[in-house]
Formats: structure tokens, C-alpha cells, sequence
């Protein structure tokens, strides 16, 4: 049932594997893209990971530094495999603990040893369970509670009360005595009544009079004086002697004291600075399974462990798997004699055509030619606009720096033309002309709009840019993770091919609005695990930066 497990140390070194009988293609590419989207990107709070036709669930063991893998068809329902995999951990840590102690885990692996069978017995176990379970049949509505009630049993009788089927029928003659019963008790009820009256006890029945009496005759025995009401609770006394002092840390465990701070860390992080919250929980979960294990220094805090461990999860998620080296492959592409494209795309006024300029003040500065392509065909203005930038970016660099020609140029086609077209003759052009970056400009567009959403995926599949940028606002915070989900889902399905492009990388603008409300960031590339290659600074052309993940952090984990 199960394709393969797995048990590997967390610098690569696999200890053991299992492979299922029967399957011949590597579990190397499964767990190597694990490991990439799950351990590497501290997202360990959520286990489970798909790859291909692949369900691969993981267990870290964070005292030995280990990781258990196991993997079978995703179209297979296993119910025992979480507890299969807790059972495997338990069993290798406590065969191999003095071992693993004692050598680590690059002597543990030259050491012989077998974990096979111990392995097939607990899988055997596992399985076993699962089919008895499995195996138990439900019951028929005959062996139910349900099939045994009657109508009569179910009629509620005049005190309230549901009367009890009791197998058989009444006699006739139990009937009659009920009947004359109930005559004589109405008789006895009227005799005392009249009595009551005469003694003096209107309204009061013989039970309750001789409560009554009975409550007098307590009282005098006690010492006279009237009755205490049973409803008066007593006063508490006061404790004798002095209490002993309970500390704010003292009797909790460790779970109880990290799920605290957990929870006041999510808080911070989700309500004050624009985190999403279902990221935010994610992200605390994910911590929460690091620290499982973790042996504490004997003058260290909960508190301080939990948030020492959050901010380095954050900066972990601040550099994602791919990083975005713009400079290094523009270099790369010049060696080929082929322009470097990058695409800016977006939601409307966001700001990508004036962040568009300020990339090719940057590339300018480090000494290539840029084109910009004109592929804004809609908004009016959007030529004209960038003719601007492209006169203020030539007199701040004059032609004779680069060689006689001007280090930015316009290509443009006018209005209503297919924007996919000016692309390609864009690309073209600046190949046969020597530049080295293409910067294509596109209309911005609502992720609900399907033509536009149809024009760029067009774009982008004809033209197969080298970097596809998505330009959103700092300044919406959480509005900007939901627009960058959608854009992307959109471009996924407005794609006519099985693997279609998706966003590359993001420019987050009106960074310096925002103060330490800066969570969007963390959200995005969570999100989507693509880096934030630059932030907007501000108006002119050289407020741009690369993201400081520790700043962004330190910020967002200000008090």
C-alpha cells in the first residue's frame, strides 16, 4: 500500500528507506520537492504535501534533528498513515537513541544496523487495525433503540412525563381501580381542604402544615428564634494561617505555556500588522512543530524561545526557495546575444508603469540599454506617460555615456492593437538593435476580467518572458495577497496550455506608507513562495530597494 518511506537527517543524510514492492520510479524527486515547499519554507504545521499522483506526509523529530517520509498514491484513503508515522519515529528514537547520542547521524550511517523488520512488523500492526475498524458492520434498524419505541411510547402522559412501554396490556380491572383510585384521592382532596379551613390553615395542604410544624419544633430545639431560608448560602470563612504563594509560571506545563505564547504571538502578528490570519495560524503551527523536542537553556524563557524561533521562521519565509538575481541574468542573457524580458502586470493603479521606470533607472545605473515596450493599449495615456519617463531617464543619462545611443528607448504601437504582437515586435527589435532588457508595460486589469486576464496570458505564452512581475500595493495590505492569489489563478486558467506561466516575483509599492504594518509582505510570498524583488520607497526614481528581510521582521514583531 505504501510506495516508500524514508528517514534522513536534516543535512541530507538519508539513514534508511523502504520501497514499496512493485515500484520502480525514484522517491528522490517527490522528497527533494518536499523538502523545498514544506521543511526549507518552515511550513511544517501543515504535514501533508501532494506531488504528481503523490501523497507524502512528514514527521520531524527535533531533538536527533530527523525527518520521517512516507509516501503512497494519492488516490488511496489510508487512514492509519498518522499514526503509523508517529509509531516508526517513536520505535527508531528508542532503538537507536544512545547511537544517534553518541555518533550523530553521519557515524550512525556507517555503522551496520537493520531496521527493516521492526519496520514490516509495525506496518503489519498498522494495517491490521486499519481492516478491523474497517471490518466492523453497522447495525440493522431491528438492533437499534429506535426500532423498539411505539407510539405509545413516545406520547407524553398529562404530569410531563413520557410513559414506558412494558410489554403486554393493562386489565380491565387495573383500569377501574385507577379510575375509582382517582375518585377517592379528588374526595380525601376536598375532605382536607375543608379541614385546613376550619383549623385555620387556608390555602395550605396537610403536607405542607406539617412541614411547618416541624420547622418550629427545630427551631426551639436549637435555641429558639426564627427559622434560617435554606436559599441563604453561608458566608466563606477566611482561611487560617497564611496561603501559600502561587507563581504566574508555576504548575503549567510546557505545551499549556507554548500554546499561550503562540496564541498571543498570532494575535500580534495577525490583528496589528496586516498579516492574514489564516497565515498567521499557519505560521504559528509551524512553529509550534519546530519546537517539539527542543531541549530549553536553563536561563531562557518560553517566551523569548517561541519568538527567537517566529522571527527566524519569518526570515525564512522573506527568502524563498528561488532566489531573483536580475543583474546576474541580464549578464547571462547578453552572453547569449539575447535581450533579458521582464513582464509588469497588475491590478489598475498600482503604480507598475512609474515603478517601470524607476527598473530602468536602476539597470541604467549599472550599465545596460533598456526598451521599453508599450503594450498598455486600453488606458488612455499610458503612451504618453511612459514617452515622459523615457525623456527624464535620457536627460539624467545623456547618449554620449552610452556609446552615442540613448540608454532608454520607446517602442510603441499606438492604441486598440493587440497587445501580444507589440510584444513579440518589441523582443524582436531589441534583439537586432543590442539591448539588453526588455521591459514590457501591460494594462492593468481587474483579476475578474476575462478578456484582459485571456490578452495577458496570451501575451505571456507567445512571448515567454524571462521574469513575470506582479506589481501590487503595500498600502491595501491583505487586499493585496487576495489580488495576487486571484491574478494568478486567473493566468492559470486563461491559459491554453497544460503547464501555464504563473507570477515569478513581486514589486510591492508605497512600501514607506505603511510604517511597521508590513505583514503583507510575509502573506504574499507565503502565499505563493515567490520572492518580493523590490519595494517602492517613494516618488523619485531611485526610492527602490531590495527587501531587507531582517527589517521587514524586526518591524513586524515591534511591540
Amino acid at each position: 500500500m505504501l510506495d516508500f518511506f524514508a528517514i534522513f537527517s536534516k543535512g541530507g543524510i538519508v539513514l534508511w528507506c523502504f520501497q514499496g514492492a512493485g515500484v520502480a520510479e525514484s522517491f528522490t524527486g517527490p522528497v527533494n520537492a518536499l523538502i523545498r515547499a514544506v521543511i526549507l519554507q518552515e511550513r511544517s504545521g501543515n504535514n501533508s504535501f501532494t506531488h504528481n499522483a503523490l501523497s507524502l506526509k512528514c514527521k520531524l523529530d527535533n531533538e536527533f534533528e530527523l525527518v520521517f517520509v512516507v509516501g503512497f498514491q494519492k488516490i488511496l484513503t489510508l487512514t492509519y498513515v498518522d499514526k503509523f508515522i508517529d509509531d516508526v519515529q517513536l520505535h527508531f528514537r528508542d532503538r537507536y537513541k544512545n547511537e544517534l547520542e553518541q555518533r550523530g547521524a553521519l557515524k550512525f550511517l556507517l555503522n551496520n544496523f537493520e531496521f527493516g523488520d521492526d519496520f514490516r512488523r509495525l506496518l503489519r500492526e498498522a494495517e491490521g487495525s486499519s481492516k478491523a475498524k474497517a471490518s466492523v458492520s453497522m447495525r440493522t434498524f431491528n438492533e437499534s433503540q429506535k426500532s423498539q419505541k411505539t407510539v405509545k411510547s413516545m406520547i407524553e402522559t398529562k404530569d410531563g412525563d413520557k410513559s414506558k412501554e412494558q410489554g403486554g396490556k393493562k386489565s380491565k380491572n387495573a383500569k377501574k381501580e385507577a379510575e375509582s383510585g382517582g375518585d377517592q384521592a379528588k374526595a380525601a382532596s376536598q375532605t382536607a381542604s375543608k379541614k385546613a379551613v376550619e383549623n385555620g390553615n387556608e390555602g395550605l395542604t396537610q403536607e405542607e402544615i406539617i412541614e411547618r410544624n416541624r420547622a418550629k419544633f427545630i427551631s426551639k430545639q436549637l435555641g429558639g428564634g426564627k427559622p434560617e431560608k435554606s436559599s441563604k448560602s453561608p458566608k466563606p470563612q477566611k482561611p487560617k494561617g497564611k496561603m501559600k504563594r502561587v507563581w504566574d509560571m508555576g504548575g503549567k506545563s510546557f505545551g499549556e505555556l507554548l500554546d499561550q505564547t503562540n496564541c498571543s504571538l498570532s494575535l500580534l502578528v495577525s490583528l496589528a500588522k496586516n498579516v492574514a490570519a489564516e497565515i498567521a495560524s499557519q505560521l504559528c503551527n509551524s512553529v509550534a512543530k519546530k519546537l517539539e523536542g527542543k531541549v530549553m537553556g536553563t536561563f531562557t524563557t518560553v517566551a523569548s524561545t517561541v519568538k527567537q524561533a517566529l522571527q527566524d521562521s519569518l526570515v525564512q519565509i522573506l527568502q524563498p526557495k528561488r532566489r531573483v538575481d536580475i543583474l546576474r541574468d541580464v549578464l547571462e542573457a547578453r552572453s547569449q546575444r539575447k535581450p533579458f524580458v521582464i513582464t509588469f502586470c497588475g491590478v489598475n493603479g498600482v503604480g507598475k508603469s512609474t515603478n517601470l521606470a524607476k527598473i530602468s533607472y536602476w539597470l541604467i545605473e549599472n550599465g545596460f540599454t533598456v526598451l521599453i515596450a508599450a503594450c498598455d493599449t486600453f488606458r488612455a495615456g499610458a503612451v504618453e506617460q511612459l514617452r515622459t519617463h523615457q525623456r527624464r531617464l535620457n536627460s539624467l543619462h545623456p547618449p554620449e555615456k552610452h556609446g552615442g545611443q540613448p540608454a532608454v528607448q520607446l517602442f510603441e504601437k499606438g492604441y486598440g492593437k493587440d497587445a501580444a504582437g507589440i510584444a513579440m515586435e518589441a523582443i524582436a527589435f531589441a534583439r537586432n538593435q543590442g539591448f539588453d532588457v526588455v521591459l514590457i508595460d501591460t494594462a492593468g486589469r481587474m483579476q475578474d476580467n476575462g478578456p484582459l486576464m485571456t490578452a495577458l496570458a496570451k501575451l505571456i505564452t507567445v512571448n515567454t518572458p524571462d521574469l513575470v512581475l506582479f506589481v501590487g500595493e503595500a498600502l491595501v495590505g491583505n487586499e493585496a495577497v487576495d489580488q495576487l492569489v486571484k491574478f494568478n489563478q486567473a493566468l492559470a486558467d486563461h491559459s491554453k496550455t497544460d503547464k501555464p506561466r504563473l507570477i515569478d516575483g513581486i514589486v510591492l509599492t508605497k512600501f514607506d506608507t505603511i510604517d511597521d504594518k508590513v505583514g503583507a509582505a510575509i502573506s504574499m510570498t507565503y502565499i505563493t513562495g515567490q520572492p518580493i524583488v523590490f519595494v517602492g520607497t517613494g516618488q523619485t526614481y531611485s526610492d527602490l530597494r531590495s527587501l531587507n528581510a531582517r527589517a521587514v521582521v524586526s518591524a513586524l514583531m515591534k511591540a
